[in-house]
This record gives structure tokens, C-alpha cells and sequence, in this order.
């Protein structure tokens, strides 16, 4: 599962309130190249949740992006930057692990980069 992924996703279990960000409990984490594209990039940085992105990459054990995040004209202007976005966004993948949910303490399994975020008959 891509960081891309974990920034889009949240818990739906009934009467859960702040189901975003899940947390990120980490077996194994694996590195897959992807060519990089500055306009996607560029394009999906204003729709990303930084704080839960930069926190995820550093559980996931890439410690390369600023806490805050940078103003968008570094987009235009910042190979280097770009290069750790696309890298952290898109190349490092959860292959096993669970999400936590931040309110419940509920785990989705993740298993061969596959989340799995099935409810239970009583969490629907």
C-alpha cells in the first residue's frame, strides 16, 4: 500500500468521529520504482494531508521530508524536493502490517500491499 493510499483512507465504523489518519503498524516495507511525473506531483500535493503523510513516511523509516509543508512554488522550482515527494507518495509500499484506527484502536490487516477495511456486522 502506497503512502498515496494511506492519505486517502479513514475508518467507517459506526459512532467512530476521527477516523483520519490511520496508523500505521509496520512489518515489512518494500521500495518498487516508479517513474517519476512532476505534473501528477504537482497536482496532488494541495489534496495531500502532510502532517499525516510526513508522519507515516517516518514510521514507514524515510525521515527525508520537512514536518511542515513547503509552499507550493517549491513545486515549480525543487527537483530535490520532488524527487523525496514522488519517493515517499509513491515507491514505498506497506506490504505487511495493519492500519490502526486512531479513535478505536481497530486493526485493518494489510497483507501483500492489500489493505483490508472490511467492517465487521456490528461496526456498519
Amino acid at each position: 500500500m502506497r503512502l498515496l493510499t494511506h492519505n486517502m483512507l479513514s475508518s467507517n465504523i459506526k459512532g467512530v468521529t476521527n477516523g483520519f489518519p490511520l496508523r500505521i503498524q509496520v512489518e515489512k516495507v518494500v521500495e518498487k520504482q516508479v517513474e517519476i511525473n512532476h505534473d501528477f506531483l504537482r497536482n496532488i500535493f494541495p489534496k495531500i494531508d502532510w502532517k499525516a503523510f510526513s508522519d507515516a513516511s517516518r514510521i514507514m523509516g524515510y525521515n527525508e521530508l520537512p514536518e511542515e509543508p513547503p509552499e507550493p512554488s517549491v513545486l515549480e522550482s525543487d527537483v530535490e524536493f520532488l524527487g523525496k515527494f514522488h519517493h515517499a507518495l509513491l515507491e514505498l509500499h506497506l506490504e505487511e502490517g495493519a492500519l490502526l484506527c486512531p479513535e478505536t484502536g481497530r486493526k485493518f490487516p494489510v497483507s501483500k500491499g492489500i489493505p483490508n477495511m472490511l467492517l465487521l456486522e456490528d461496526e456498519v
